[in-house]
């Protein structure tokens, strides 16, 4: 197995992209006051700020931003991916390797992540994460998806409603899902 290194920076900002394993299903939207909640609980534990969100069908991206001199995103990812786990029936199909593990079948063992270096790197990965509906033909207008945190930008003045309009903004970040 390859030497997996994640870049950790204490107090820092990150990027992530989380995706289901079945990318056909739409557990994370269908099931979204429970994901909310495995979120809400895990925060409570293990404090950190969601500068940005927006959940889709099978998969979801984010903003965090770390308590200082902490560097833990890993086993809090760990926590919300446990906790929603631990809601949702078990219908899913599962490999013999994950049933001998005693896993289920719903998320990818592993996640992305980004470590944020500038404010320009800040603003695309928001950008990104409130473009994405459109981009995957969800809505046709960022503010028509409702699990996103768009709305709290536009709610705080920080984005007008029409943000984006039709024409996808310049995401220096990249591809992502």
């Amino acid at each position: 197995m390859p030497n997996y290194r994640r870049c950790r920076v204490s107090g820092g900002t990150y990027f992530f992209t989380v995706n289901l394993l079945e990318r056909r299903l739409d557990l994370l939207v269908r099931h979204i006051d429970l994901l909310r909640e495995a979120v809400r609980v895990t925060r409570c534990e293990r404090p950190f700020r969601i500068d940005a969100w927006v959940v889709l069908p099978d998969h979801m991206h984010c903003v965090w931003t770390l308590p200082s001199g902490d560097n833990d995103f890993s086993n809090r990812w760990k926590a919300i991916k446990i906790r929603f786990v631990q809601k949702i029936p078990a219908v899913e199909r599962r490999s013999q390797v994950r049933t001998n593990k005693g896993e289920r079948a719903i998320w990818q063992r592993r996640f992305w992540e980004h470590s944020i270096r500038s404010e320009q790197d800040y603003a695309a990965h928001i950008d990104y994460c409130h473009w994405n509906p459109m981009k995957h033909g969800l809505v046709k207008r960022v503010a028509d998806w409702p699990y996103s945190s768009f709305h709290r930008y536009v709610r705080h003045g920080l984005l007008p409603e029409d943000w984006a309009g039709n024409d996808q903004p310049d995401l220096a970040c990249g591809e992502r899902d």
